[in-house]
């Protein structure tokens, strides 16, 4: 047998139908265990799970990170781009953010109200009703345009490019297993499945990641990475895509990424994303009722952590392979063959590195990561979804219905979101490099949600309207911009016209420069608003003033190897900047 084809062969068939069968029966075992802890829940207990170990709360929220644009769209942008896109991957410093700082506010509140809350419900309390309500469809919108729609995607490309199955199959098949997966599973099965593909996933990529470099450098794996160092620092005219910064104009990169403003874009987005984001902050806040509140932040913080340390792999695992399959697409007998300028082809990178570089059997194996990965993301997305809608929208609209009523209700507002994600996606990919898209999208969000949330926390002096008008202006002013990208081709059409040639300030500026002016603007909006409008109530104050008792808890709730932890995060995270700069 030839192990090293670079085609799928029956053992590798073989060894991914036993691993499906083997993680379902994981997963009915895991689902089948926590019945009884279970019994007598209600649909909060379905969306949000239960109290988890630091670990797996870890691994859940590196799961559902990478699940998705990663294994596609960083690896293509990583052959396109280099290591342009990698700021966005350095956000381990971000997540310990929500650890230290934002759970302890979040689970305060959660006290105040005897229970678990949505992020719309925060607001709701702190400002308006309608701010809670407008950020929720904001999220669902959110996620047609940044996750179901994306997910689905990335799970046709990885199909097509590695097992030869058409982009619709395995787009609408992800969906479907997906959908299935869901309905017995929960957030349990969501959290099971995580714990499972993580180590899987991480031992794959970086076999990925070695053999590859050992094939570009001739069996030598230090001689691959200067090899690749050396291939990637000559592309783009010269400039290279081995640079996190660009600051030279005649940088082919510096259009997209100018200067050091990137850093400042990316931490906006990344602060949106891991501190605000319902489907991440739902993972570390599930605890079991009663739990000492020291216990609970103590966990979450040291979740945090972890993923803190998790989320500095995605760059090796994915964005350099597709720096190496760029490299080895230029070295004869690779078997890899790239077309730089097709956002098809380079976003089929990691796929490609798959098939060629790992032998078989280990194909099969990495494949069975990659699908969990998919599922487990999609999954999550799932479950948000029917939380968002359910707690926030139908609950109070139709009270007293059972609960077995809600979680119905929950999974057909998530089907609505589904159809809406792939009527979106022929529009999605008209648009340009995966990852670019993406992060394109989300500094169109981030803005209104970074000043909503972190002025409503740290300033007393904000008013409830001022939080409501800064939440829609913002997003409406997002969603102006996003019609203008898709009308303008993200800006690169040539408009005529009064309207769009005195307009250029707004649809042709880098996306970058426009989310921190977005951010700026939204700020100031809301403490002028603020001079005008009501007062917060005592009660929406208290509602984010720790009290002494609390505030012990917390002091109580981390030690010397949490700081220590913290710092090696942001050590490493400043060593890869220092390397790349």
């Amino acid at each position: 047998m030839n192990w090293n084809t670079n085609e799928f062969i029956w053992l590798d068939w073989l060894i991914l139908a036993v691993g499906i069968i083997a993680i379902v029966f994981a997963i009915y075992y895991a689902i089948k265990k926590d019945k009884e802890k279970m019994k007598g829940a209600d649909s909060q207990d379905y969306l949000f799970g239960k109290g988890e170990p630091w670990y797996i709360i870890g691994a859940a929220i590196f799961a559902a990170n990478i699940g998705s644009e990663h294994l596609v769209g960083l690896a293509g942008t990583g052959a396109k781009d280099g290591v342009g896109m990698a700021h966005w991957e350095m956000q381990g410093w971000m997540i310990l953010i929500l650890g230290w700082l934002f759970v302890p506010f979040y689970q305060l509140l959660n006290n105040k109200l005897g229970r678990i809350i949505t992020m719309p419900e925060f607001l709701k309390f702190r400002y308006t009703k309608r701010t809670g309500s407008w950020l929720s469809i904001i999220t669902l919108i959110a996620y047609v345009l940044t996750k179901v729609s994306v997910t689905a995607f990335t799970g046709g490309i990885f199909f097509e490019y590695l097992l030869g199955i058409p982009f619709w199959y395995g787009a609408l098949g992800l969906i479907a297993i997906t959908a299935v997966f869901t309905v017995f599973g929960g957030m349990k099965g969501v959290m099971t499945l995580s714990a499972i593909q993580t180590p899987i996933l991480i031992i794959g990529s970086f076999l990925v990641l070695f053999l590859g470099l050992s094939m570009l450098g001739d069996g030598n794996i230090a001689a691959g990475w200067s090899e690749m160092m050396r291939v990637c620092d000559a592309a783009h005219d010269g400039f290279g895509t081995t640079h996190m910064f660009h600051t030279d104009p005649a940088d082919p990169m510096y259009p997209q990424f100018p200067g050091y403003v990137v850093f400042l874009g990316a931490s906006i987005i990344g602060f949106w994303y891991w501190c605000t984001d319902q489907h991440i902050v739902q993972r570390v806040l599930g605890q079991t009722k009663g739990e000492d509140n020291r216990d609970v932040m103590k966990r979450a913080r040291r979740g945090t952590i972890a993923a803190g340390y998790f989320k500095l792999l995605p760059v090796f695992m994915f964005l350099i392979p597709g720096m190496i399959a760029y490299a080895l697409s230029l070295k004869t007998g690779s078997g890899i063959e790239m077309d730089i300028t097709n956002t098809h082809d380079t976003d089929g990178a990691y796929a490609m590195m798959v098939k060629n570089i790992l032998p078989a059997g280990v194909k099969g194996i990495v494949t069975i990561g990659f699908i969990c990965a998919l599922v487990a993301s999609l999954a999550a997305f799932f479950n948000s979804c029917a939380t968002l809608f359910t707690e926030d929208f139908y609950k109070p609209m139709k009270q007293g219905m059972s609960e077995s009523h809600y979680v119905f209700v929950g999974r057909v507002a998530t089907v609505v979101v589904v159809l809406l994600g792939l009527a979106w996606m022929p529009v999605m990919m008209s648009m340009g490099n995966l990852y670019s898209y993406l992060q394109d999208i989300q500094s169109l969000i981030a803005p209104a949600m970074v000043a909503v949330f972190t002025l409503g926390i740290f300033s007393k002096r904000i008013t409830p309207k001022a939080g409501e008008v800064g939440l829609i202006g913002g997003f409406l002013i997002g969603m102006l911009r996003l019609l203008t990208n898709v009308l303008t081709g993200s800006g690169k059409n040539v408009m005529e016209g009064a309207f769009w040639e005195n307009t250029t300030w707004f649809w042709q500026t880098n996306w970058l420069i426009f989310e921190v002016w977005l951010l700026v603007f939204i700020i100031v909006m809301m403490f002028v608003v603020s001079m005008f409008t009501k007062k917060p109530s005592a009660e929406q104050i208290a509602a984010i003033t720790f009290t002494k008792d609390y505030k012990r808890s917390i002091r109580e709730s981390w030690g010397i190897w949490d700081i220590v932890a913290t710092l090696g995060v942001i050590a490493l995270c400043g060593a890869f900047y220092a390397y790349f700069w």
